[in-house]
């Protein structure tokens, strides 16, 4: 991935500030006091109007197009502010709307925030100042003893971000919030800037350097010295890169910091740069009178045998490396977006969208894209998942019409800065999202949608964790009652979530701790992850709703230094994992494929086949073992656990077997897999009161066994004996008063109680036992 530059008129002077008006037309402003307007489409250049001689321009910002949904006075406005202290309102012909005085000395920047409400303004006077979008004065937010060079809207236009010398402050618009203030460079900071999506900030100096930032402060990535002073940066309006501007140079760098190219143009200093609203175009005001426009060419997508390439801003190349066929497909309109996953390459321009199958690429399925520019591409198996600007869902497939799903509320702000997720379809699939527009900032939320209705998953309640939700991520095979969601929140801790207990049982199981990334395999329920220094492989998640002391005998670790320092998986496919380094260098690492086998196997119940790969390969029996009791196969269960000497389970399981009745072996089943409301649930709901009374008495769970006796009517004595028994073998008095209460009234007898458990056991094997079999014993009797 690089930029093609190209400088489309010869140098006059110095170009101060440049703004996009649409996608492919600029405005700039040069201290010559004219201000030009750029139409990239027909390569012409016309004078918009010649300011006043005393204006010399400082910076250009359009009235944002969001808010302009509707016709508004200010849709087709800029704000333009100059050295002699004032700021004006332009209108998109030329006209001068209004002008007003706002800082002693020039205004060094102006901004408008996200929907248009607010206007903020730094000065040379170190004041800045919060305008409404009419020009009134609404609050003077800070007054500093140097310059603020510039300035930078929050996410949510709650939160300014502004330079200080060699620091950075975060000031909230709320009075008596705290303010964030750091030493962020070694010399002068001359341009911040603040993304929306992805919450970063960018910052670069006089140090030479440019940095990027989390919004609490946290240095995430720190460039080597350039050459010369860093005078512009910009972020991308995905979030995905950022530009970078310095004297005769021009660089591309992605979002974690590292640099995709640089180019050396002969431009001078770049003061100013400005992204189109689609992302597919960058411009620049030079220092030698120059506005150099850039593009992104040479950008890859991968996907098994398959290479495409942005070759242009309107062609795509298809290179199949098997065979080395190559395709060429012409887009009328410049490519926004694009995707190859799941057998299918999915291509947004800014009016229509493009699938093409890998099979076929000569007859792809298009249709308009009413709603905006399409800011994110997520594919599943059958389906796609389009963010536009102000759709926030549009679901597609190649067999239907594209539809939008009727859940609504969430903001595509909130919906982007915390990325989606999409998991493979069987049936329906789910994706999970994460919100925090309706709830404090320390209590993310994450909801649960199907594909085909748009609907809520359960009961429309989502997941709330306690810590902030950093990553999460859907599985990416079976149907949807078995899918799991994994989360990595704060403090780095991995958790896994049943989907089918969400509404109801919503108990994280954590997975182990220090995790920086994770990745789901796209063939089968297997997670990898950077735990610390470590390259981490959970081959079974499920163990942990299965038998959870078997977590540590279900992992593949190996060092993981090779990966250096902050890694990113970009993805687990069949048994390659392929990571990004900080550098922006691609690792590839192996992972076994016996486990991916073991869970083909398991899908289709080829339990011998299995055992046969288990005794090849002995350190999967482990996992194996898990997979035949989450599936309960107790046969098989019973083999793996002999194979690895727990015979204790072993013994348990036998006892599972000999039980006289299925609902008996399914609730056994659920106690063995630490499941005792679900144990309990089962008997109670198959009549089997005496059962659950005594699971409740087995595990010691007094209090409940009695309120199961007490509630039935039945057991009690039995309850208090087994209680009575307990306190004798260590030696203690009873203390539990509903204890003491029911043992005056109720006569203790080990006869009856033996006599009545007899009772129940002959029961519970008649009920077992199938009626064909019951009417020939009573016959022959």
């Amino acid at each position: 991935m690089r930029f093609k530059t190209s400088l489309l008129k010869e140098p006059k002077e110095l170009v101060s500030c440049v703004g996009w008006a649409s996608a492919d037309e600029l405005f700039s402003c040069s201290e010559d006091h004219q201000i030009l307007k750029w139409n990239l489409l027909t390569h012409e250049t016309s004078v918009v109007v010649k300011l006043q001689d005393d204006i010399f321009p400082t910076e250009l910002h359009w009235f944002p197009k969001a808010a302009s949904g509707k016709k508004q006075a200010m849709a087709e406005n800029f704000v333009l502010t100059s050295t002699d202290g004032k700021f004006h309102f332009i209108s998109k012909t030329g006209r001068i709307e209004k002008s007003l005085e706002a800082h002693r000395g020039a205004v060094l920047a102006g901004r408008w925030n996200y929907d248009g409400t607010a206007l903020i303004t730094a000065g040379e006077d170190g004041q800045i100042k919060i305008w409404s979008k009419s020009g009134m004065l609404r609050s003077t937010l800070a007054q500093q003893a140097s310059p603020v060079y510039s300035v930078a809207w929050g996410p949510d236009s709650d939160r300014v971000l502004y330079t200080l010398g060699r620091q950075l402050v975060i000031k909230p618009l709320q009075p008596g919030s705290k303010v964030l203030q750091w030493k962020a460079h070694d010399g002068i900071i001359l341009k911040v800037d603040w993304n929306s999506v992805n919450d970063l900030i960018l910052s670069g100096g006089e140090d030479c350097k440019y940095k990027v930032w989390d919004s609490y402060g946290r240095l995430l990535y720190t460039s080597s010295p350039n050459d010369y002073p860093v005078t512009s940066v910009a972020w991308s309006p995905d979030g995905e890169v950022f530009a970078i501007g310095s004297f005769n140079t021009l660089r591309l760098c992605d979002k974690t910091g590292w640099s995709y190219a640089l180019e050396k143009p002969s431009t001078g200093s770049v003061f100013s740069l400005a992204w189109s609203a689609d992302g597919t175009q960058l411009a620049g005001a030079c220092g030698n009178g120059q506005v150099i426009f850039a593009h992104i060419v040479e950008q890859r997508w991968e996907w098994r045998n398959f290479e495409v390439t942005l070759t242009k801003r309107r062609t795509m190349q298809v290179r199949n490396v098997l065979n080395d066929a190559v395709d060429i497909l012409e887009f009328r309109d410049p490519v926004i977006k694009a995707s190859l996953a799941h057998g299918h390459l999915v291509v947004t321009t800014p009016l229509q969208c493009s699938i093409y199958s890998t099979k076929n690429w000569n007859t792809p399925l298009i249709f308009d894209v009413k709603e905006g520019t399409v800011s994110l591409i997520l594919q599943a198996e059958r389906y796609a998942c389009l963010f536009t600007r102000f759709s926030p869902f549009l679901f597609l497939s190649r067999s239907q019409v594209p539809m939008t799903p009727a859940f609504q509320g969430f903001k595509i702000v909130d919906i982007l800065k915390n990325p989606l997720y999409w998991g493979k379809k069987y049936r329906p699939a789910n994706i999970s999202m994460m919100d925090v527009s309706d709830l404090p900032f320390s209590f993310p939320v994450v909801y649960l949608f199907d594909a085909q209705t748009g609907k809520a998953l359960g009961d429309g309640k989502p997941l709330v964790h306690k810590m902030e939700v950093m990553e999460v991520a859907l599985d990416q095979c079976g149907p949807s009652s078995e899918r799991k969601i994994a989360l990595i929140d704060k403090n780095r801790d991995l958790y896994v979530l049943a989907v089918r207990r969400l509404g109801r049982d919503q108990t994280l199981h954590k997975l182990g701790t220090m995790v920086h990334t994770m990745a789901w395999n796209d063939s089968a329920n297997i997670l990898c992850g950077i735990q610390d220094a470590q390259f981490t492989v959970w081959y079974y998640p499920n163990v942990v709703f299965v038998d959870k002391g078997l977590l540590p005998k279900t992992l593949f670790t190996k060092d993981g230094s090779e990966f250096s320092r902050a890694p990113h998986i970009l993805n687990y496919a069949g048994g390659q994992v392929t990571v990004r380094r900080a550098d922006g260098s691609l690792v590839y690492s192996l992972v076994s494929p016996y486990p991916t086998l073991l869970h083909e196997y398991a899908g289709s119940a080829r339990w011998e086949d299995a055992l046969r790969l288990c005794r090849f390969a002995k350190p999967v029996w482990r996992v194996w073992l898990v997979m035949a009791v989450a599936n309960r196969e107790l046969s098989t269960a019973e083999a793996a656990y002999a194979a690895i000497g727990e015979v204790d389970k072993v013994q348990y399981i036998v006892f599972i077997k000999e039980q006289p009745s299925k609902e008996s072996s399914l609730a056994q089943m659920l106690l063995f897999s630490g499941h005792v409301q679900e144990c309990e649930a089962t008997m109670l709901q198959a009549g089997l009161i005496y059962q659950a009374i005594q699971t409740h008495i087995n595990l010691y769970n007094w209090d409940r066994a009695l309120e199961l006796a007490v509630k039935h009517k039945t057991h009690v004595d039995t309850v208090l004996a087994h209680r009575q028994k307990f306190l004798q073998d260590f030696g203690k008095k009873e203390t539990n008063k509903r204890f003491l209460q029911y043992s005056e009234g109720v006569e203790v007898d080990w006869d009856k109680i033996q006599a009545k458990i007899e009772m129940e056991v002959a029961r519970e094997r008649e009920r077992g036992t199938p009626s064909s079999i019951r009417s020939s014993v009573a016959s022959r009797r």
